[in-house]
């Protein structure tokens, strides 16, 4: 029989404890990164300003299940991505700490979690929303998952194609309200999706060296940087036409348009300091500027769409 005070002693030490709750805790931080948190959120952001713009309301209670599902499902999709990427994502200097890069989280831990997500994810946007609402969320997970992330290696096309699922968010949300898509949600889409082509494009080409050691293929290593410097300024007028053609469906206001072309002659000032001739080095320098200011305009531009809401 063993004595009473070698029970005691085969406790954990409190410090023992504490670093295995540490341990504990920086395991569920690392689950949670798989879902990109941030990503998420903006997505949500964008999601709830479809639902606010739409002229029919949906419900606080469905509303609140309705981001739920759409963040489930984004997480699902960054998840699959993370598993899918994660030899990718072990050579560029961005996302080498990611979790399963980084060896912290096993890969079947990602696959588990994205499943989990995406199965839960439908049924909830289904019951809160409507059908079509849950089909255009399984689409971008689809999307997303299957199309656009082995695309990445192979063609630059898969930039555009990425942009469809990474714009259906604020669809989700209109069509949660309105049951239907119709000429203002697909506006609001267009300006998501046309947005994030010229945004990728400035990051890819002053990360050109990275995408390349990482084999995935970008515009300014497939077409050159001054292949990717035009095409930045042309998408950024197409940008400009799109959050313009935003009012002719009677979404927005005054506010918004006074917002609209105030960002827009910015973006386009900006794109004007790019049509001289530049060196490597200027073009990087200039598409990080680019890079930046996109990254203000885009939420500035949402906000005064809410904001300005008739």
């Amino acid at each position: 029989m063993k004595p009473a005070t070698q029970s005691i002693d085969s406790s954990p030490p409190p410090r023992a404890a504490a670093v295995r709750s540490q341990g504990a805790f920086a395991t569920l931080r690392d689950v949670i990164a798989l879902g990109k948190p941030r990503i998420t959120f903006m997505v949500l952001v964008t999601t709830a300003a479809g639902i606010w713009l739409a002229p029919t309301p949906l419900g606080t209670a469905r509303a609140v299940v309705t981001l739920f599902g759409v963040a489930l499902i984004v997480a699902a999709a960054n998840a699959f991505n993370m598993y899918m990427e994660r030899d990718v994502d072990a050579l560029m200097r961005r996302t080498r700490n990611r979790p399963l890069p980084a060896g912290r989280l096993q890969p079947e831990v990602a696959l588990g979690f994205g499943m989990f997500c995406g199965v839960l994810a439908l049924p909830l946007v289904r019951a809160a929303a409507n059908p079509l609402t849950a089909a255009l969320a399984l689409a971008s997970l689809v999307l997303y998952v299957f199309a656009y992330t082995p695309l990445k290696r192979r063609s630059t096309w898969a930039l555009v194609v990425g942009a469809v699922p990474g714009a259906i968010p604020a669809l989700l949300g209109w069509t949660a309200s309105t049951g239907s898509l119709d000429a203002p949600g697909l506006a609001i889409f267009a300006v998501l999706f046309v947005w994030q082509i010229p945004h990728f494009i400035a990051i890819s080409t002053f990360r050109a060296d990275e995408y390349g050691r990482a084999g995935l293929k970008v515009v300014p290593n497939e077409r050159g940087v001054d292949g990717a410097r035009w095409r930045i300024i042309a998408w950024s007028v197409v940008q400009f036409a799109a959050s313009l053609l935003v009012l002719k469906t009677g979404v927005g206001g005054r506010f918004y348009l006074g917002a609209a072309f105030a960002l827009g002659a910015v973006l386009m000032a900006v794109c004007g300091l790019g049509l001289r001739p530049m060196t490597r080095e200027q073009t990087n320098r200039w598409a990080r500027w680019f890079f930046l200011y996109s990254i203000v305009y885009l939420p500035v531009l949402f906000a005064a769409l809410v904001l300005g809401r008739s």
